[in-house]
């Protein structure tokens, strides 16, 4: 059996239909389990206090928000180079998740700066790379609704998340870039296998990562379902308007 057979969208959505009420189970309970976890069963941090316990929605959805757009720049390049409408869909479907995700991770960003740094917001690498990158996916769902050709917003769409991948890499490497930055290193390297949080906070919080993906992967799977069909009854529409 090969992957690219879930290009065709009818094997696509007897798929999605199979996975996605385990999908929501996993992805619901392990994120409740997560966040109830962490914010309720883990001790005050000696520097931080309680601020701390907002690692736990933070991290995950800024993990969510980076890694949304490379899923995103994956199913654009495979749309302009095999032309498979539901990678473009995807693409497009997981667009207003991502966005979602990067704007709870700049408020919660915000909050937790704040009693830190003693400012809501500074003009930190990683920050003002993150806040584009916000603006990228704004962009991009704007471009998708303003062409009326759906073959066309693809084509452009794609294009316009190549471009945005370079704000994505900067959001996730940009304190490794430039050591000035107010933001701390990433507190799990995945290069190294180090981290700098510990046990007590690091079990809630690998939970809810998992969580906030199945919860992303879920979405993206109902979203991506929702298009196929929208665009089978335009398709079944625009024929009905021609006879």
């Amino acid at each position: 059996m090969s992957l690219w057979e879930y290009a065709n969208p009818v094997k696509f959505l007897r798929l999605s239909e199979r996975v996605l009420p385990t999908l929501w189970v996993l992805a619901i309970s392990s994120t409740v389990v997560g966040l109830v976890w962490g914010f309720f069963f883990t001790p005050d941090d000696i520097r931080q206090g309680s601020t701390v316990k907002i690692i736990y929605i933070h991290v995950p959805a800024a993990l969510i928000a980076i890694n949304a757009w490379f899923m995103m720049l994956v199913a654009s390049l495979i749309w302009l180079i095999r032309r498979h409408h539901v990678s473009a869909l995807a693409a497009k479907a997981a667009a207003p998740v991502g966005v979602v995700m990067t704007l709870i991770a700049l408020i919660t960003g915000a909050i937790w700066g704040q009693p830190m740094w003693g400012t809501w917001w500074v003009w930190d690498p990683r920050l003002t790379s993150f806040l584009i990158l916000f603006l990228f996916y704004l962009g991009y769902i704007a471009l998708w609704e303003a062409i009326e050709d759906s073959d066309t917003a693809a084509d452009l769409t794609a294009v316009l998340c190549m471009v945005g991948s370079v704000f994505a890499v900067l959001s996730r490497y940009a304190v490794n870039f430039w050591n000035q930055g107010l933001h701390q290193g990433t507190s799990i390297p995945v290069a190294t296998g180090e981290r700098s949080v510990a046990d007590v906070f690091f079990v809630p919080l690998l939970i809810s990562m998992v969580g906030f993906g199945l919860l992303f992967l879920a979405l993206t799977l109902y979203r991506t379902g929702t298009e196929i069909r929208v665009r089978r009854t335009k398709a079944l529409l625009a024929r009905e308007g021609r006879n």
